[in-house]
């Protein structure tokens, strides 16, 4: 499938919109739960305690903290300079690099583990992938992982549906990537799929300002965007009157294993 210049120029302004909003992705964005780290520990039949782990695309650390809580030993990459610098707030002394999965800024066979926490999608597969495996340690894993809506909650699938009319897009489908087939279309990474099912509890502003977060809308004006979200605003207080949102989300997790030297 042929990339035009428009999409092109679409996609690099979405993956840079992140970087005036961090305080905001930060502050309002959902964190991991732990059942997603207990996943990728009997995946990989190995405890995150003492691993050399790369999180790639860190953002403002959400992951990073994560694995850090777990005992891992994290090396986090970001490209935005924005979110490198709101990472850099909420972790200090964690370290973080310039870069991004396309070309790691990393040694040869020194990670134990490499995490893609809703940045997989960003990079190149045809280059990250390689990169990967060249990072890797022999035996290693790669993690990459999205929160998604579960659109089997009755109000989730109502609020998805009013996005994708707003967006003219058909979010009740899942997003391609998700697919081990376009995750790595060389196919080969034996990606293994799994799901975690969590929820939180927020204040309304919460989950606008989560909603307001994601690069759909901050490419698009701010008129429209506010336009929107008083319009949700609206329905999510009808489903829930005392202001305390449940957001559900499905983990998805696709891990694969690096090759063991011979």
């Amino acid at each position: 499938m042929t990339t035009s210049r428009d999409d092109q120029v679409t996609h690099a302004a979405r993956a840079h919109s992140f970087n005036a909003v961090a305080a905001q992705y930060a502050d309002h964005r959902p964190t991991y739960p732990p059942a997603l780290f207990d996943a990728i520990e009997e995946l990989t039949g190995r405890p995150l305690a003492g691993s050399q782990a790369v999180d790639v695309g860190a953002g403002t650390g959400m992951a990073t903290a994560r694995l850090l809580e777990r005992g891992a030993h994290v090396v986090a990459v970001e490209p935005g300079e924005g979110m490198a610098a709101e990472f850099r707030h909420r972790l200090p002394g964690s370290p973080v690099v310039r870069g991004d999965g396309n070309a790691l800024p990393l040694a040869d066979r020194t990670a134990d583990l490499i995490t893609y926490a809703q940045s997989w999608h960003w990079t190149d597969p045809a280059r990250s992938v390689p990169e990967a495996l060249r990072v890797l340690r022999p035996g290693g894993a790669l993690a990459l992982w999205w929160n998604t809506s579960a659109l089997d909650v009755p109000w989730i699938a109502e609020a998805t549906a009013r996005a994708g009319r707003h967006f003219g897009q058909d979010f009740s489908r899942a997003r391609p990537g998700f697919d081990p087939s376009v995750a790595d279309p060389s196919g080969r990474l034996d990606l293994r799929r799994h799901t975690v099912r969590w929820s939180r509890h927020v204040p309304v502003d919460t989950h606008l300002a989560n909603i307001g977060s994601h690069s759909l809308f901050l490419v698009q004006s701010s008129h429209r965007t506010a336009a929107y979200l008083a319009e949700e605003r609206r329905h999510v207080l009808e489903v829930f009157p005392d202001g305390v949102v449940e957001e559900t989300y499905d983990v998805v997790l696709l891990l694969a294993s690096a090759p063991r030297a011979a």
